[in-house]
């Protein structure tokens, strides 16, 4: 009896460590291949705080967001470990529904709202499911406008170019992304 309760307890300890390699192979897939084995990995729990699932050795951190409220079901997200702060500030805002955009504009106006870490990048993996989903990039410039940084703030000029200019949620657009 006591080798069947520990080979169950084993076996039990191998699917869980089974789960969480999957989970850490998962969520580094928005990153280039060159940088996933260095970055650290997270879970976001309910009340927007975090497990750390495998520490990394450079400051770039990826979660899974797949069926999270207002992402698609599947959503894999890498950015710089700064940005945590504004990571969990989005998925509060983001559960609340209908509120989300509300509550967002609110915070845009009264300064409560987390600003990312300017020059830091933002790597999306996201799409109906993996087969599906794409690739998206971008960097962040808070504050950024047309006449700080000299780029348009609209697509369609044949280059890089600011999206939401000027605000907290400013950032830089790759033609093609």
């Amino acid at each position: 009896m006591k080798r069947i309760a520990l080979f169950a307890l084993g076996l039990i300890a191998l699917s869980t460590a089974a789960f969480a390699q999957d989970d850490t192979a998962k969520a580094v897939l928005a990153l280039p291949a060159s940088q996933r084995d260095a970055a650290t990995v997270i879970k976001w729990k309910p009340d927007f705080t975090y497990d750390t699932l495998k520490k990394g050795t450079n400051n770039l951190v990826c979660y899974d967001l797949s069926g999270m409220p207002k992402h698609p079901p599947f959503t894999v997200e890498c950015t710089s470990m700064g940005n945590l702060d504004r990571v969990a500030q989005n998925l509060k805002f983001e559960a609340a529904g209908d509120k989300t955009k509300d509550m967002l504009d609110a915070a845009e106006k009264d300064g409560t709202r987390v600003k990312p870490q300017y020059g830091s990048v933002w790597y999306h993996f996201m799409g109906a499911d993996q087969e599906h989903a794409r690739m998206h990039m971008t960097i962040a410039v808070p504050g950024a406008t047309t006449q700080s940084t000299g780029l348009p703030d609209k697509a369609g000029q044949g280059g890089v170019w600011i999206m939401n200019a000027g605000t907290t949620t400013a950032h830089i657009m790759t033609p093609g992304e």
